[in-house]
């Protein structure tokens, strides 16, 4: 049984390779909510969705989110109108927002629509959203003003400075039904290779979450989102920077120091194991760029394997 703390492009990739190696059903994938937000009437949760199309194989590969093969004519009409168009929606993935939004107001939670729409794509996985407490991301720009994640990540297009970062709700949240449980029961939990401060943050601020993997520290594994300094996709380097961390493995290490004993680096970082190590985690050093679904699989399963001696066996699948 595996648990993943998972957020955005490249957690979806590693849960899409570790379902090559281990059946869906055993998955159970927590997800950052932090990211949702609220648009022309519509609750959107992106980091659950672009999981949920990737898992269910309909995902758009060259942008990375949003539906493969998808049509733009409401998002079209409604800049003709003159309305709000800097957060593209297409045509399909507008039926996925209507969908939630209807269910959300009929009085069902989070966790249950997640479960509907997994359900409907055909998705094995057990995806679970951190909380079905709302929980936003705001983060403070130097400038002093304070702007949610998405005005961050796709109006601003991550190009302005923070200075800080906040879970808006957080203290109040509870975990999703089954949240704690799939942490406590599972037999290796993987700490997706997902922002550190704006996708994982979030999923760790909601109390208990942080408590329940320290708990299980033996069992988990971490997979660095920072490649030889650099993330991959997306702002990690530079918020790790702006809120006076080190943007580099050993940033990373210092980081889920207290919530993992192991930490899976890329190749290009072989260099700095010993300094990974010096924080307190094992360092295992392996292809960690996901450049096609099987490099994804090898990297699942390692992480699946990369537990330190002293955690338990795993269980049977019965």
């Amino acid at each position: 049984m595996i648990t993943a703390l998972a957020g955005g492009v490249g957690a979806a990739r590693l849960l899409r390779g570790l379902v090559r190696v281990v059946p869906a059903p055993q998955v159970t994938a927590v997800v950052n909510t932090g990211d949702d937000t609220e648009l022309h009437g519509l609750h959107i949760s992106p980091d659950l969705d672009t999981v949920t199309y990737t898992l269910a194989g309909l995902n758009d590969e060259e942008r990375g989110w949003g539906l493969a093969g998808e049509t733009w004519a409401a998002m079209d009409q409604l800049e003709r109108l003159g309305g709000e168009a800097w957060f593209r929606l297409g045509d399909r993935d507008l039926a996925t927002h209507l969908y939630r939004t209807e269910r959300l107001a009929h009085g069902a939670t989070l966790s249950e629509v997640t479960a509907e729409v997994c359900a409907a794509l055909g998705v094995g996985v057990r995806l679970l959203p951190m909380s079905d407490d709302p929980v936003r991301t705001r983060l403070t720009l130097a400038a002093g003003t304070e702007i949610s994640f998405q005005e961050y990540f796709v109006k601003h297009r991550h190009a302005v400075a923070v200075e800080a970062v906040r879970f808006e709700g957080a203290a109040e949240a509870r975990p999703a039904p089954g949240v704690l449980d799939a942490i406590a029961g599972a037999d290796t939990v993987i700490v997706c290779p997902s922002n550190p401060v704006v996708s994982v943050g979030p999923v760790l601020a909601v109390p208990g979450v942080a408590d329940a993997l320290a708990d299980r520290r033996a069992d988990v594994v971490a997979v660095s989102p920072i490649v030889a300094g650099a993330a991959l996709k997306g702002p990690a380097d530079r918020l790790l920077s702006e809120l006076g961390h080190e943007s580099s493995v050993v940033g990373v290490a210092r980081w889920y120091a207290e919530l993992a004993a192991t930490l899976v680096v890329d190749e290009a970082d072989r260099s700095l194991a010993g300094e990974v190590e010096a924080c307190g985690l094992r360092c295992v050093v392996a292809p960690a760029v996901m450049s096609t679904p099987a490099v994804a699989a090898d990297l699942a399963a390692l992480a699946i394997g990369a537990r330190p001696p002293t955690a338990r066996p795993p269980r049977s699948a019965a």
